[in-house]
C-alpha cells in the first residue's frame, strides 16, 4: 500500500498509543481483544478491515515476517467501534492457526514487542470468504484501500 497514514484515528479504552497492553488482552490473561473505536473515516469508506501484527516477533519466512495476532474484515462503514472480545464480522486466521484474536505472548526475556492494530478503510464491500490470512486479505483488498492508520501497544514477558 503505497500511501501515507490518513487522518483516521484508532483508539482503545484499554491502552493508549505506545502504552502497555493490559494482561486481559494477552495470552497470559483472558486473551480477549481490546475494545477499539475510530473516527475520521474518509468520505467513500464502504467497509473496514483490521489487522493486529507484531513485527518484533523473531519469525521470518519467505514473504512473511513477524507474527499476526488478528485478521478481521467485512466491517460495515456504519460501524465505528468494536466491543471487547468481539466475535462480530468476518474472522481471518492468525499465526496461532486459529480464527479470531490471539493476544500478545512474546518469548520470555525477548524485550518489549510492539503490536500494530491497523485499521484500513475500503471504498467497497468486497465479498471475502472467512479464514483469510493477513497476506491473503491484503492481496485481495489492496486496490480498494483508501485510508489507513494504526494504534500501537506494547507487551513484554
Amino acid at each position: 500500500m503505497g500511501f501515507a497514514l490518513s487522518d483516521m484515528k484508532l483508539t482503545s479504552s484499554a491502552f493508549d498509543h505506545g502504552g502497555s497492553i493490559p494482561t486481559p488482552h494477552t495470552g497470559e490473561g483472558a486473551d480477549v481483544s481490546p475494545a477499539l473505536s475510530w473516527s475520521g473515516a474518509p468520505d467513500g469508506a464502504a467497509s473496514f478491515a483490521l489487522i493486529c501484527h507484531d513485527p518484533d516477533a523473531p519469525l521470518v519466512s519467505p514473504g512473511n515476517y513477524g507474527f499476526v495476532h488478528w485478521v478481521l474484515y467485512g466491517i460495515p462503514a456504519s460501524v465505528s467501534q468494536l466491543a471487547e472480545g468481539t466475535e462480530d464480522h468476518t474472522q481471518g486466521v492468525n499465526n496461532f492457526a486459529k480464527k479470531g484474536y490471539g493476544g500478545p505472548m512474546p518469548p520470555e526475556g525477548h524485550g518489549p514487542h510492539h503490536y500494530f492494530f491497523w485499521l484500513l478503510a475500503l471504498d467497497s464491500e468486497p465479498e471475502l470468504e472467512p479464514g483469510l490470512t493477513m497476506w491473503e486479505l491484503l492481496e485481495k483488498i489492496e486496490p480498494n484501500v483508501i485510508a489507513m492508520n494504526r494504534l500501537v501497544g506494547t507487551y513484554e514477558r
